[in-house]
């Protein structure tokens, strides 16, 4: 098992790697729309929804992956109202490539975050 960091994502919040590496496999903790500075990119889930996954990318950088590699996202959406606009976001970023996907609704997320994803990538 290996840490994986990068500088061109946020810091964790708590007690967490950004992401590890086992065997084959890369998973990410969740990523929130948080830039490096630690300050939310906007307000709007657009605005939210594209810097988490901006920070997912910079993750997978640090293997050399895209999101081409990914086989597995989780989103939490703390309104499941926004289901739409984040689908139109995250499909940009996947193009043709159809990970499989869960979407929750949750009560609440760190920091108030409209949403958090996360992902499981094949080396």
């Amino acid at each position: 098992m290996k840490k994986i960091e990068t500088k061109n994502a946020p810091v964790a919040l708590g007690p967490y790697s950004q992401a590890i590496k086992v065997g084959d496999f890369l998973f990410t903790s969740g990523q929130i729309g948080l830039k490096v500075d630690g300050e939310f990119a906007g307000s709007s889930i657009e605005e939210q929804t594209k810097q988490a996954m901006e920070n997912l990318k910079a993750i997978l950088e640090v293997k050399n992956l895209t999101f081409e590699d990914v086989i597995k996202t989780t989103i939490f959406l703390a309104d499941m109202n926004d289901f739409a606009k984040v689908n139109e976001i995250y499909g940009s970023y996947f193009g043709e490539h159809k990970p499989a996907r869960s979407t929750f609704a949750v009560n609440a997320l760190p920091k108030n975050a409209l949403v958090e994803i996360e992902l499981i990538a094949k080396i």
